[in-house]
């Protein structure tokens, strides 16, 4: 889309479209244009929302995690386990520990891995916080759900050599064949994994 054929506001809309996740310039301008096309009953009532999010969702200071509270709701729930807690590499990973319903302890945020690539050190990461709350006391078990990535593994393998000594216990998710899933189907690395995390019958 040229100068001539849009206006500097269409242009600054699908340019900032453009810088979400999965969104190149293309889908940008479809989505400006189905937005503006639906100006009262989707684009009005998106900004309004976005406006507000803006204003009232920030990280929580405890856990990382975003809410219009502090602490956030999760870390305030009433019985859920004070000892445990499940470090994360970003908010969509402890939404989805919370949708499967399996976990009742407490969340750390990191807000991402460490990186070379990318230029990420511990320095930007949310490191710190947790090794404080770790010192603090009270914690038994430290669970690093990080995903399965190079950068993933690398992460933990950091912060469980900086919680070594700290008086709780470090443990991470197994690796391995998903329920109902067939070998056949599978990856090597998914095999590799589920070969070492094999445990007794």
């Amino acid at each position: 889309m040229s100068q001539r054929s849009a206006g500097p506001e269409i242009l600054r809309l699908i340019e900032l479209i453009s810088r979400l996740p999965g969104l190149g310039p293309r889908s940008a301008r479809r989505v400006a244009l189905f937005l503006l096309k639906r100006r009262d009953t989707l684009l009005k009532p998106l900004a309004a929302a976005l406006a507000e999010a803006g204003e009232k969702i920030d990280r929580c200071e405890i856990c990382g995690n975003f809410d219009t509270v502090q602490p956030c709701a999760v870390c305030q729930a009433d019985g859920r386990d004070d000892g445990l807690i499940c470090v994360v590499e970003d908010v969509p990973d402890l939404w989805a520990l919370e949708r499967g319903g399996a976990f009742r302890g407490r969340y750390h945020v990191l807000g991402g891995v460490l990186s070379a690539i990318d230029g990420i050190t511990p320095e930007d990461l949310n490191i710190a916080t947790l090794i404080s709350r770790v010192e603090a006391g009270g914690i038994r078990e430290v669970i690093l759900a990080l995903n399965a990535t190079v950068d993933g593994q690398t992460t933990a393998h950091y912060v469980a050599d900086l919680l070594e000594g700290k008086g709780a216990s470090v443990t991470r998710l197994a690796h391995g064949v998903p329920v109902g899933g067939e070998l056949d189907h599978l990856d090597d690395g998914t095999l590799a994994a589920a070969l070492r995390s094999r445990r007794d019958v």
